[in-house]
């Protein structure tokens, strides 16, 4: 079966790691089911690159925390790394060939990131973890995101939530909630949707980078959306 999207960079808050419970920092189940979800498209052909937050161990500084900003954001830089160090040994649990590499060099645990190597990684199959944001502070993960997508030339960016699309409401809180199935970038920035940050969201744009907001925690939707499915939010000019 022919592949609509051939290279794909995934996209995960560090919160999607403990399902959002805060007792603790990543669960094993969890751990283990996304990287069954990851397989089952590396198997079919995807090319399939990860960035995920470290909002699970530490989001950045607080305002009023004493801690400055800057120092702050490379504390949640490394916080990335430690999560993708997780998801490398859980996909490699699952005999999945992996490289985990790093905007801020660590050669111990991670390659340098270049983009060249990067691209040669997914071309042979392996599975590429991107760590330590933009290697920048005052740029989100939703940013490096959105950058490593453009650089290795996905073919589209997926978002993965624990809600099935973008809503005009939180679906959570407001049971009349509207999904959309499809929106521009530009309806989405009129009707202040929160898809990913104003940054990311303009660097997606500005580069015809289409971006899918999608349930992670629903088994097999990863695959379906690769195989040409239309699961959760298309936003595309």
């Amino acid at each position: 079966m022919a592949l609509k999207y051939k290279r794909i960079l995934l996209k995960l808050s560090g919160e999607a790691l403990n399902g959002g419970d805060k007792s603790q920092i990543i669960s094993s189940e969890i751990l283990e089911q996304f990287a069954k979800e990851v397989k089952s498209v590396v198997d079919i052909g995807c090319e399939v690159a990860i960035v995920v937050g470290g909002g699970n161990i530490f989001r950045g500084a607080a305002p009023n925390s004493g801690i400055d900003r800057s120092q702050g954001d490379y504390m949640g830089m490394l916080a990335t790394v430690i999560n993708g160090m997780a998801i490398q040994s859980a996909l490699e649990n699952e005999n999945v060939y992996t490289r985990l590499m790093s905007a801020i060099k660590m050669e111990q645990v991670a390659e340098p990131f270049i983009r060249r190597r990067a691209i040669r990684h997914l071309e042979k199959g392996r599975v590429v973890i991107f760590g330590a944001g933009t290697g920048n502070p005052y740029f989100s993960t939703d940013s490096g995101g959105a950058l490593r997508a453009n650089e290795i030339q996905a073919d589209v960016l997926l978002k993965g939530t624990n809600v099935d699309g973008v809503y005009n409401a939180d679906p959570r809180k407001d049971p009349t909630a509207t999904k959309y199935s499809r929106i521009t970038f530009k309806e989405a920035i009129q009707k202040s949707l929160k898809v990913m940050d104003m940054t990311a969201f303009t660097l997606s744009q500005e580069n015809g980078l289409a971006i899918i907001v999608f349930n992670m925690n629903k088994k097999g939707n990863l695959k379906r959306i690769v195989e040409g499915e239309d699961i959760g939010t298309l936003v595309q000019d």
